[in-house]
């Protein structure tokens, strides 16, 4: 079962971020509950076997990429995310005391302060991708024009998983252009 948690997740985050077009220093933000994935009802039995197998693909996918991983912690440390220092720092997020623990944080934020190099809680991030493993509302920490993605897989285990990615804002009016006429939008290529 772990290695097909593992290998979903990998499969999920190399196709949202092969859609999303995203460049070096971007934000993925990842929500997860381990008892979803496991068929169970979401805060009831966090795993840390599980949030091993999701969290080892994320980490190798994001760095292969040079990506940034946000892990969102649970609603018990209102949804503060774990990130690296340097995203912290390059994003000038604001940091806040806590340190996730399984049952107050999550049992894939508890990991990740573990795992990460210099992991840091911030309050609000606006991540350019995310997924969202059993209903774990990552909308918050995306920016403002997020755009559901379809990925070729809808569950990581028993946990239904949503994809988005953004896109810059539209403006203007009836008379604006949003791309060189001729060539898709930038968000289309």
């Amino acid at each position: 079962m772990l290695e097909e948690i593992a290998r979903q997740t990998e499969q999920a985050a190399r196709e949202l971020l092969e859609l999303a077009k995203l460049e070096p220093g971007s934000i993925l933000v990842v929500g997860c509950s381990t008892s979803e994935v496991q068929g169970k009802r979401i805060g009831t039995s966090g795993s840390r076997e599980v949030a091993a197998a999701i969290l080892e693909p994320l980490l190798r996918v994001t760095s292969e990429q040079g990506l940034y991983l946000a892990v969102q912690c649970c609603e018990h440390l209102n949804r503060a995310l774990v990130v690296e220092r340097a995203a912290m720092k390059e994003y000038r997020l604001e940091q806040v005391m806590a340190y996730p623990i399984p049952h107050a944080g999550g049992s894939l934020a508890a990991l990740a302060m573990e795992a990460f190099k210099e992991p840091v809680l911030v309050e609000r991030i606006q991540a350019h991708a995310g997924l969202d493993i059993g209903h774990t509302l990552i909308g918050m920490h995306l920016k403002p024009v997020a755009v559901p993605t379809r990925l070729s897989i809808d569950h990581i285990g028993a946990a239904p998983l949503v994809a988005a990615r953004t896109r810059p804002k539209l403006i203007g009016g009836a008379r604006a252009v949003y791309a060189k006429p001729g060539t898709p939008p930038a968000d289309q290529k």
